[in-house]
C-alpha cells in the first residue's frame, strides 16, 4: 500500500483534522492491507509467511473492533457498515 492510498483512507475515516491513529483509523488501514495480501494470496498459494502476516493482520483487526464496540456501539455499527464487514 502506498502512501496516497494510506493518505485516502486516513481522510476518509479520520474523527477529527489531525485525526491519524484513531481505531477507526486502525481498522481501516487493516483492512485495506488485508484486501490487497488477500488478492496477493490468491495467486501465490504457497506464500505461507505472508499467510501467518495476513492471520496476525486479521486478529489485530478483530480486536479494534471489539475496542470500539465496547467504548460505542453505534460508531461500531456505522464502522463495520461503512468497511463492509460482516462481523
Amino acid at each position: 500500500m502506498d502512501q496516497a492510498v494510506k493518505a485516502e483512507v486516513k481522510n476518509e475515516y479520520k474523527l477529527h483534522e489531525q485525526d491519524t491513529g484513531s481505531a477507526e483509523v486502525q481498522v481501516a488501514l487493516l483492512t485495506a492491507r488485508i484486501k490487497e495480501l488477500t488478492e496477493h494470496l490468491k495467486v501465490h498459494t504457497k506464500d505461507h509467511s505472508s499467510r501467518r502476516g495476513l492471520i496476525m493482520m486479521v486478529n489485530k483487526r478483530r480486536k479494534l473492533l471489539t475496542y470500539v464496540q465496547k467504548k460505542d456501539d453505534v460508531r461500531y455499527k456505522e464502522l463495520i457498515n461503512r468497511l463492509g464487514l460482516r462481523r
